[in-house]
């Protein structure tokens, strides 16, 4: 784990309740775009980025350098990128999908490709969403925050 991700794992874990959103993006320009866009939209308190996948499941588990002395809540909403390298965006979608305690978190699939088989087997195993990244910044941003609008404040959960 680089710096980066250590100063970020300490500050994820003084977090004692966690972050409502999780950002799964290891592209730096993508995920600077959308935590911008978030903070701009009032949401940026409200997420914790990671940047690959098995510190995305490691975070929701509360576990390896995410540990903290009890668990903290799930994040509402997850938006994972599918072009992950430790870790595909499917793998740990799959893994999400198929877990007891994960598989009503909202997921949005954020992808630069419209590749048909990722986007078949993103609805097959239970995504929520799937949306293309746009090349333009303004556009990327007014997406993420619209988002982030719609599942933490208009969409009702169980």
């Amino acid at each position: 784990m680089g710096m980066a991700n250590a100063e970020h794992a300490e500050e994820t874990r003084s977090k004692e309740s966690g972050a409502e959103i999780l950002l799964v993006e290891d592209d730096p320009g993508d995920a600077e775009f959308a935590l911008r866009a978030l903070q701009q939209s009032g949401f940026g308190h409200r997420v914790a980025h990671v940047k690959d996948g098995i510190d995305a499941l490691d975070y929701i588990g509360s576990r390896g350098a995410f540990a903290r002395s009890r668990p903290a809540a799930a994040p509402k909403l997850i938006l994972l990128d599918l072009a992950l390298k430790k870790m595909s965006g499917l793998h740990v979608l799959r893994h999400l999908k198929s877990d007891e305690r994960t598989k009503g978190i909202p997921v949005v699939v954020l992808t630069g490709s419209m590749i048909a088989i990722e986007l078949a087997e993103s609805y097959k195993l239970g995504v929520n969403s799937y949306v293309i990244k746009s090349s333009d910044g303004r556009k990327f941003a007014g997406l993420i925050s619209e988002i982030a609008h719609y599942w933490l404040e208009i969409n009702q959960r169980p």
